[in-house]
């Protein structure tokens, strides 16, 4: 979603006459694009901030722009602690990105159009922003505001752009991605659309929540190849009793169901698993656990809570960090090995495979595969699966 953000955030530099540069040496323009999920993205972001200051002191003329989610939780102190700073940009504010250049007074009103960003293969296109959900633990619809939709058109555009650009898959990307509507058109209504543009191979999406899984979601994955067989599902607990503390609108049962559905349309499934919430008990802590084996995810990504101010659990008694650690090794040792097995699983079975180099790329369900043969970056082709080693995933083709 960063990416997605400061690629379109760049397009409004470029309209302006900038050009791209990976050394900070050379450029004139720094735009620092911020995330404030966990306090340390946050911290990092500041941080590098201040050391903007003695950057921008080296040569007259140099900018500095804090954008994103930070800038909208920190607001105008940041211009306080750091003066040196010429542009604050809130998440809230990307679409009028634009005119906030226009309005510093720091850009020509007329510059030559300066070179965009290509994409990779994978096109990133956003269709929502913001959040309607109120998890306790979470600064996302502070910072970002409720979910507001981009009119189908618009995303359809977007992604014939991408794709005129070299783009060969579609990344949808929202906070509640699956929850999208227009009015008249539904979550299942734009995969099936996305994927009718020329050139789009795959679409994958992001980061969808589990109550939004509705059967035309499942009948248009059953009847289109093109929408990827895997998902991204942020758990965060195994607990109901959590998760309703969490205010995230499943239980575990009812979590279970929708992965159950899922699989059943040979989908991969993936998730995010919090430990150490302020409510958490040892008996809520072992649900996750078993949750683990019982869901069959192919791989979880694990964190340890972290309080945010202005969030409901940052009000909550914490648990000591000795406490936080024990769990979270506990935890990322039962997720030890559950991407080795699924790759396991793969063997005997045909895929279609997005080449992303000459002899690599990706199936539908996310899996790595090597090649024998060679084939151009950007195209599909069917392979029977001989073996994995680890995660990664051998053809005969």
């Amino acid at each position: 979603m960063n990416i997605a953000d400061s690629e379109e955030m760049f397009a409004h530099l470029a309209a302006r006459g900038m050009t791209h540069t990976d050394n900070l040496d050379e450029a004139d323009v720094v735009l620092i694009n911020t995330c404030t999920v966990r306090d340390h993205a946050e911290h990092r972001a500041v941080s590098f901030l201040g050391r903007l200051g003695a950057w921008k002191r080296e040569k007259s003329g140099r900018r500095v722009i804090f954008a994103g989610c930070a800038a909208q939780r920190l607001g105008e102190k940041l211009k306080k602690h750091y003066p040196f700073l010429d542009i604050l940009s809130g998440a809230k504010n990307i679409e009028n990105f634009g005119d906030t250049l226009d309005n510093s007074g720091l850009f020509p009103a007329e510059s030559p159009q300066g070179e965009l960003l290509k994409p990779n293969l994978t096109g990133y296109v956003t269709i929502m922003r913001g959040c309607n959900f109120a998890c306790t633990y979470c600064i996302v619809p502070t910072v970002r505001g409720p979910i507001k939709c981009l009119p189908q058109d618009e995303i359809l555009e977007a992604v014939r752009r991408k794709t005129a650009q070299g783009a060969k898959e579609i990344m949808l990307l929202g906070q509640t991605v699956n929850a999208y509507t227009d009015g008249n058109t539904s979550f299942a209504d734009l995969l099936n659309r996305v994927s009718e543009v020329s050139g789009v191979q795959r679409v994958r999406f992001t980061s969808p929540h589990p109550i939004y899984f509705t059967p035309a979601f499942l009948e248009a994955v059953k009847s289109n190849p093109k929408i990827a067989r895997h998902v991204h599902l942020p758990a965060q607990s195994g607990s109901s009793k959590v998760l309703a503390e969490m205010k995230r609108g499943y239980t575990r049962e009812t979590l279970l169901e929708k992965i159950r559905a899922l699989k059943e349309i040979g989908m991969n499934i993936s998730t995010d698993l919090i430990v150490g919430f302020p409510t958490e008990t040892e008996a809520d802590f072992d649900q996750t656990l078993t949750l683990v084996e019982e869901a069959g995810f192919s791989a979880a990504f694990c964190y340890k809570y972290s309080p945010r101010e202005g969030t409901p659990a940052a009000k909550m008694t914490l648990h000591s960090d000795k406490i936080l650690e024990q769990r979270l090794e506990i935890l990322l040792n039962r997720v030890r090995g559950l991407a080795e097995r699924a790759y396991q699983g793969q063997i005997g079975t045909e895929q279609e495979v997005l080449m992303e180099s000459e002899n690599k790329g990706r199936s539908s369900g996310n899996f790595w595969v090597k090649t024998h043969k060679n084939y151009p970056a950007g195209s599909l082709v069917k392979v029977n699966i001989e073996k994995a080693d680890g995660t990664l995933l051998f053809a005969r083709d």
